[in-house]
C-alpha cells in the first residue's frame, strides 16, 4: 500500500515491491500514483501465490480508508 501527497491510499500487487515502487515514484507505476507524486511504501504483505495477491487486492481495495490504516498497525 502506498500513501501519497495527498493523503490518498493506493493498493496493488507486485512480484517485486521495491522494483515497483520505484516505478511509482517516477511516475510511471500507475496513472493514480503519477499525479499524486511523491509516494512511499506504508505497507505490504507476502502471500503464497499471485491469485491469492490478487484477492487479497481486491478486499483490500474494498476496505473504507480507516480499515486499510488499521492494517498499518496489525
Amino acid at each position: 500500500m502506498l500513501r501519497c501527497r495527498d493523503n490518498s491510499l493506493y493498493t496493488g500487487i507486485a512480484k517485486d515491491v521495491q522494483r515497483r515502487l520505484k516505478m511509482h515514484q517516477a511516475g510511471k507505476g500507475a496513472k493514480y500514483t503519477a499525479t499524486r507524486l511523491p509516494v512511499e511504501l506504508i505497507w505490504q504483505r507476502e502471500v503464497a501465490t499471485w491469485s491469492d495477491a490478487m484477492r487479497e487486492e481486491r478486499r483490500i481495495k474494498r476496505l473504507p480508508k480507516a480499515r486499510k490504516l488499521q492494517l498499518l498497525s496489525s
